[in-house]
Order: structure tokens, then sequence, then C-alpha cells
């Protein structure tokens, strides 16, 4: 019997989390805050046309729409029904060229059912904060298994113990997000992508969209860490000679 207390795909798709009455600035693509969103999480790895990304998690869709526009071929993933339900309603108003890049599929993103070893990117942005600790272990060997060698991983979540975070789930200020069930550390990230046979390329702390309190953690978030707002990870699949060595140091010749 399933936990009634979980927050899962039935909370989803039967409460207000997707109508954006209350999340207009997430819903709106042109509001700073997505703007920042989508430069941010392409800091973290631009991909080129033509790549083949999967976007787990895609929710309202901004990352997947903002990854067509730029010549990819991309398939947002989510498990809730209302996301995809929007999602395919935008993307039913897109010129035909970038709607044939586009394409939206209702999975769990720790078991796609997409073809193995076939993306050139796997993107989890503001996914692993909604994920309780063995989902995010099975979304990570998923993304690694659709992955070609070679593939990159890249990830984008909150940090916990940011300012702004602290007070909200005290609620302090705005209010908490009960679907942000488990919050990571770098640490605990990094240690993710690791365990499941990623190398790390990149792994930083990214600052806020608020201008006055960015300025503050450009300078200071480094010895600061409540001025340590977003976690940025960008994680390699080996290719299979690399692996090899990886798994075998000792050889090689005498």
């Amino acid at each position: 019997m399933s936990d009634p207390r979980r927050i899962g795909r039935e909370y989803y798709d039967s409460s207000d989390y997707f109508d954006g009455r209350d999340a207009r600035h997430i819903v709106d693509v042109d509001s700073r805050f997505q703007r920042y969103r989508v430069e941010k999480v392409l800091e973290i790895h631009a991909p080129q046309p033509g790549d083949r990304i999967v976007d787990l998690g895609c929710g309202w869709g901004t990352f997947s729409f903002a990854l067509a526009a730029r010549g990819c071929q991309v398939i947002g993933v989510d498990f809730s029904r209302r996301s995809i339900d929007f999602c395919e309603a935008r993307r039913a108003a897109l010129p035909p060229g970038q709607r044939e890049r586009l394409s939206f599929l209702r999975a769990d993103g720790g078991e796609t059912g997409l073809n193995p070893d076939s993306y050139d990117l796997v993107l989890a942005a503001d996914l692993f904060e909604h994920l309780y600790p063995e989902d995010s272990e099975r979304v990570v060997r998923e993304a690694y298994r659709l992955l070609t060698p070679g593939g990159r991983f890249s990830v984008w979540t909150p940090h916990r113990g940011h300012i702004l975070e602290v007070l909200k789930n005290r609620g302090i200020i705005l209010k908490p997000d009960i679907t942000h069930v488990d919050y990571k550390s770098m640490d605990r990230m990094r240690s993710l992508l690791q365990e499941a046979g990623f190398e790390i390329e990149k792994a930083y702390y990214a600052e806020s969209h608020v201008p006055i309190l960015r300025r503050a953690e450009r300078v200071l978030q480094r010895w600061v860490p409540i001025l340590r707002r977003r976690i940025a990870i960008l994680g390699r699949k080996p290719r299979t000679s690399e692996a090899t060595r990886t798994d075998h140091p000792n050889q090689g010749s005498p």
C-alpha cells in the first residue's frame, strides 16, 4: 500500500500544482526568473544544435522548449499527466520545424523505457529536490543508462542552506514548498553521480536571480554557506576505454 503522506504522481495530477495561478513567474517563459533559469542551466553545459537530449522531470517544459528552439532534439519526460498535457498544448502552437524537434513522454524518470546509450545530454533541472532518496538513486542510474559514452548529465537544484530556503522552510517568508521532499547537499549530489559511474566535470554554486542578493553571493558565497543559492553539477559518462582504465587501474604494459 502506498504511503498517503508521500508526494508522488497522484499529488501532481490532482492538486493545482500545474494550473499556474500561484506560479505565474514559472509559467511565463519571458519572466526574469525563467530567463535566469535557462541562462544558468546552459552555463553548466550548452548543447549543440542536433544534440539529442532527455529533459527529466520536465514540469512546465521550460528547458525542453528552450533547447528545441536552439536546434536540439528533445524529449521531455515527466510522470505527471498534467505536466505532459500542459507541455503538449504548448508544443501544438510551435512552428512545424521546432515542433518536430520536441516530444513529451509520460514516464517515471527512474525508468523511462527510452533506448540506452542514445543521448548526448540528460538534464535534471529543479528535479532532485522533488525526489525521495531512493528515487534520486534510480534517476541518476537511468541518466547514466540513457547517455552515449562521453555524454553528459547536467544537474541544477536548490541549496537548502541558502538564507532564502532557510526562511521559506520555516515559514518566515513565502511558504514552504511541500513538494521539496529531500534537498541534497553538494557532497550528496556528487556522491550520487560518482556512485553511478559518472566523472564530475563541474561542481559549483550558482547565484540567485535577485540583483542585490546576487552581487553579495558572487563575492561571499565561497566563505558564507548561507549565500550558496543553487547547486550546479555536470557529470560525464566515460567512454568504454576510459571506463576500462578506471575499473582496472593496474592494467597496462609492465
